[in-house]
């Protein structure tokens, strides 16, 4: 029985590649080889940057919700710990959204947590 290449399946296979490789520089767009090591590299970038992604945004928001909240006399781990203790479950997206865009929601939601702040502070404060 002659030998079969399956060379329909072969040339989808490199089509695909030079297909996801069409704006890289160079040989990297054309030969198949080069293509096929900067496409798999790129993939891996982008699967672990997908994640980084979400750290980023999350630092991003904590920087915004904390330069807000010291505009109203609160560092960041108290105006949270103030949040908390109202029981005030907003997301930091959310609060970063508001400290941006609605100074005056965001600076009510820093005189609740001061509120509450103080109530704690004279409960343990024995």
């Amino acid at each position: 029985m002659p030998r079969t290449r399956n060379s329909a399946a072969s040339r989808n296979r490199r089509r695909k590649v030079l297909k996801m490789a069409k704006s890289y520089y160079g040989g990297k767009s054309r030969l198949f080889r080069t293509a096929n090591e900067a496409v798999i590299r790129s993939l891996r970038f982008s699967y672990r940057d997908r994640r980084t992604r979400k750290r980023q945004f999350r630092r991003l928001w904590i920087t915004r919700i904390n330069a807000a909240a010291r505009l109203g006399g609160l560092s960041y781990s108290k105006f949270i710990n103030g949040l908390s203790n109202a029981s005030i479950e907003v997301d930091r997206k959310m609060l970063a959204e508001l400290a941006v865009n609605d100074r005056e929601v965001f600076n009510q939601l820093v005189e609740v947590a001061k509120a509450h702040l103080d109530k704690n502070d004279t409960v343990s404060g024995d």
